[in-house]
């Protein structure tokens, strides 16, 4: 039965469906933005094409050869420091690494938390997200029924008003009660039968 109970416990659970219209609802945001970046880009393309036009290949082929000499030195100079600084202890390096997995762990363990929390934040907005969006359905709905059938009146609204109001107001006038207009009733037709010919 604890099975049974989880497997409910999991279906009913909301939470993956909040987190997927939150993610839906965020990715709408960020696609509202994309016609301002392409735009953008449409300006900038025509400087940054003849930018590189006006480029000569041979200044760009020696700042690329210069850039790859410098990176050369500087990975000998590492690794020549490397190799001169290089414990050869086991036992140290046996506890570095060690050090170095519970570290990882914890890592880890801190990334789960960040996740669980980036997840539950997600599902929230899908949650808000999800109530906005029926409570615009639900008002457009009322509207469309309040145009159909016009205001509805408070329960215990009546056309005489109480001794009390009417000692508060005595100037107040009746008003005459809206009419209703009458439901239309459903049209039933009984079958025709045809006696059956002799």
């Amino acid at each position: 039965m604890a099975i049974t109970d989880d497997l409910r416990k999991t279906f009913s659970d909301p939470t993956p469906l909040y987190f997927a219209a939150g993610t839906a609802d965020l990715a709408l945001q960020q696609a509202k933005k994309v016609p301002a970046l392409v735009e953008q880009l449409r300006a900038e393309a025509p400087a940054r094409i003849e930018a590189v036009r006006n480029t000569d290949p041979k200044a760009v082929q020696e700042k690329a050869a210069a850039r790859a000499k410098e990176a050369q030195e500087t990975l000998q100079t590492k690794v020549n420091e490397f190799i001169g600084t290089l414990d050869v202890d086991l036992k140290k390096l046996g506890e570095q690494a060690q050090d170095f997995a519970l570290r990882g762990v914890g890592v880890a363990a801190e990334y789960a938390v960040r996740a669980r929390e980036t997840y539950e934040k997600v599902a929230e907005h899908g949650e808000q997200a999800v109530k906005s969006w029926r409570g615009e359905a639900a008002e457009e709905i009322e509207e469309l029924a309040i145009a159909v059938e016009g205001k509805p009146e408070p329960a215990g609204a009546t056309d005489e008003p109480t001794p009390g109001e009417a000692q508060a107001d005595p100037a107040a006038e009746k008003k005459p009660a809206a009419k209703k207009a009458p439901a239309p009733r459903k049209s039933t037709t009984a079958k025709k039968t045809t006696p059956p010919a002799k």
